[in-house]
């Protein structure tokens, strides 16, 4: 077995995804064509081209992209579709838990309700899993950009629909200017509603975007985190205090918060102890894939499998699941990597 099929056969956690950067190009183009709406190219391969963000700036750049994905996501039969697709290209690369991100509010310019812009992607989610058994959970965000009022009614949203297997709540889109102070009033309603938090900070601003990001976000995990490395006494906490990092290698390269996958700094956050766990963020727009992430750490940072199995389970330790189904899901990957090899290093 080659590294790629070793790397393939993994069972692996997908802990930062979003839906809106991560449809198939194909069903992109399908989507658009029955409603009239035009994209940027009229191939699947060129359209898929066009979409990866290679030639970005920064993190706004990037985030320019979705302009597109999103003016085909404001229906629910898209919705559903496009949901149940990432989860079943999910489970064919030996993903075995997903966890959804998207911002509801965005897939309402059509009319659609803002409970169905939350509840008809679980469906999707709900119909692949009855299919492949894949386990899934559906995390909320939140926009940086966006008054405090449309963070609390987000908020208010995934709390209530706890049931439906929301997770968590999250505060996305461009950090520089956006303090995650802005709204501490969101970050409580989810604290009070006994839901998990992450926050993405450490990407286009630095350090103390972490800083808020536990502070202020009472976050639990960290979306990229990439720029932990300028404050050694948070890194120092963020390892003491067991906060996982949500790593996504070539998304960090395409923000140009990384100069290439060579020079990011997962290598040493994992060196130091830090927990982290790889994720694709976009899979469309960063033209990628989760075995492909696992594929750069080997070749570009030097992990070994047995250390990107260490990896994997930390990604499953830090999963926002039920205590008993961790344990349960933590019990079957040990058996796999034991199967392949794979012990975990002590």
């Amino acid at each position: 077995m080659n590294i790629h099929e070793l790397l393939h056969a993994l069972p692996k956690p997908e802990l930062h995804v979003h839906l809106d950067g991560s449809l198939r190009p194909e069903t992109m183009l399908e989507l658009a064509r029955d409603r009239d709406v035009r994209l940027p190219a009229e191939g699947a391969d060129e359209l898929a081209r066009v979409m990866v963000a290679d030639d970005t700036a920064d993190l706004d750049a990037y985030l320019k992209r979705f302009a597109w994905t999103l003016s085909v996501m404001q229906d629910a039969e898209a919705l559903e579709r496009i949901a149940y697709e990432l989860a079943l290209d999910h489970h064919a690369e030996n993903v075995r838990y997903v966890e959804v991100r998207w911002c509801p509010t965005l897939n309402t310019e059509g009319g659609l309700a803002l409970d169905e812009a939350l509840l008809t992607p679980i469906r999707g989610l709900r119909r692949a899993a009855d299919e492949t058994g894949i386990r899934w959970g559906v995390i909320v965000c939140a926009l940086r950009h966006w008054d405090v009022s449309v963070s609390c009614e987000l908020a208010e949203l995934a709390v209530a629909h706890r049931e439906e297997g929301v997770v968590a709540f999250d505060l996305a889109a461009g950090e520089a200017g956006n303090p995650a102070a802005d709204h501490a009033e969101a970050f409580t309603i989810a604290a009070r509603g006994d839901l998990a938090r992450t926050v993405h900070a450490g990407e286009a601003w630095g350090a103390d975007s972490i800083r808020q990001a536990l502070v202020e976000g009472r976050a639990h995990r960290i979306g990229h985190g990439t720029r932990l490395y300028e404050d050694a006494g948070l890194e120092r906490h963020i390892r003491d205090h067991r906060v996982c990092l949500e790593v996504c290698l070539t998304s960090n390269v395409q923000t140009r918060v990384a100069e290439d996958v060579a020079s990011h700094p997962a290598r040493r956050y994992y060196d130091l102890g830090i927990p982290i766990s790889l994720a694709t963020d976009n899979r469309l727009v960063s033209g990628t894939t989760l075995t492909r992430e696992y594929t750069l750490a080997h070749d570009e940072l030097g992990f070994t499998p047995r250390e990107l199995a260490t990896v994997a389970r930390t990604g499953f330790e830090h999963a926002f699941l039920p205590l008993d189904e961790k344990w349960d899901r933590l019990a079957e990957v040990d058996r796999d990597l034991e199967l392949l090899g794979l012990i975990r290093d002590d």
